[in-house]
């Protein structure tokens, strides 16, 4: 096994279907693998990722023993991403401790161990990293489903929304959720034990709208002021609207300081992306936006206080 060699870089690994979005955010890579783009330098902020590669290496192996040996030698679990020679590079990854594989039961607490990702460059040569941005397998996130409770499977954006947070609400605090129906997120809400306040001007599924500490308004939910509601703990929006009308309601409530935690769809509309008004979702301080395993054309924002 030659030396390991890092690089001053960061890969960035594209979310399904978004590759020109993420190439329009970063300068000309040093060298592109499928859907992997390796930038020289620091690690820069880009939106339109499922995981980013943060301390990548190169190293040359004899063998499939070899490669596996390397890795081994770092830490426990790696990721293969297979753009080339995808039987060699299956061949290592069996060589390597298995990785969970069942779809997770929410609610649940990010992993405490590290996930790394390898490919191959060629038949003797992989690249790495032990330090990614997603702590999934290529920032593929499964869940148990319910398959007949939610009337829809939104419901996962926000379980997976509230899993990177790291916090989630519960019994005995107060949820909005604007443009709530058919009910996916109010009903995930509400099974967590929260008292959930469901608005839209359309009416939530019967069976949604039936559950303990739901209570439905029919209205625009932009168009309520913040003082009308009331404080509230979690501050939850999956409205189909322009990225800069969301934002506008946000910063109403960030103003009113009646609202602790938001979470919140930022969806684009065409076949572009509205970067300015990202860029000041972005700039809120204490928040972050990432494109979710479960998100589309679309980002969320999030801003979960301690």
């Amino acid at each position: 096994m030659s030396d390991v060699q890092h690089l001053d870089a960061a890969c960035y690994h594209a979310s399904p279907g978004f590759m020109d979005h993420l190439a329009g955010e970063l300068p000309a890579p040093y060298r592109t693998d499928g859907e992997l783009l390796t930038v020289m330098g620091p690690e820069l902020q880009a939106y339109w990722t499922r995981n980013v590669w943060q301390k990548p290496f190169v190293a040359e192996f004899g063998s499939i023993k070899e490669a596996a040996s390397l890795l081994r030698s770092i830490q426990r679990n790696w990721a293969p991403y297979v753009h080339r020679h995808a039987r060699r590079t299956a061949l290592i990854a069996e060589a390597l401790p298995p990785l969970p594989s069942k779809p997770k039961a929410f609610p649940f607490n990010l992993p405490d161990n590290p996930m790394g990702a390898f490919t191959l460059l060629d038949e003797h040569s992989l690249m790495a990293s032990a330090r990614c941005s997603s702590p999934w397998p290529n920032g593929e996130l499964s869940f148990l489903e319910d398959k007949e409770g939610p009337p829809s499977r939104a419901y996962r954006k926000l379980w997976e929304a509230l899993v990177m947070a790291g916090s989630m609400p519960g019994p005995g605090q107060r949820c909005v959720d604007a443009g709530a129906s058919p009910g996916g997120w109010t009903w995930a809400l509400a099974g967590l034990g929260a008292e959930v306040v469901a608005i839209d001007r359309a009416p939530l599924d019967e069976s949604v709208a039936r559950l303990p500490g739901v209570t439905a308004i029919k209205h625009n939910a932009f168009t309520l002021k913040p003082a009308e509601l009331g404080p509230v703990d979690w501050l939850c929006s999956d409205v189909i609207c322009y990225p800069p009308a969301l934002f506008d309601w946000v910063s109403g409530w960030l103003e009113a300081g009646l609202a602790r935690n938001f979470i919140c769809t930022i969806k684009m509309q065409g076949a572009d992306w509205d970067r300015a008004t990202v860029a000041k979702f972005a700039a809120i301080p204490g928040s972050r936006v990432l494109h979710l395993w479960h998100n589309r054309h679309e980002l969320t924002w999030m801003l979960v206080r301690p």
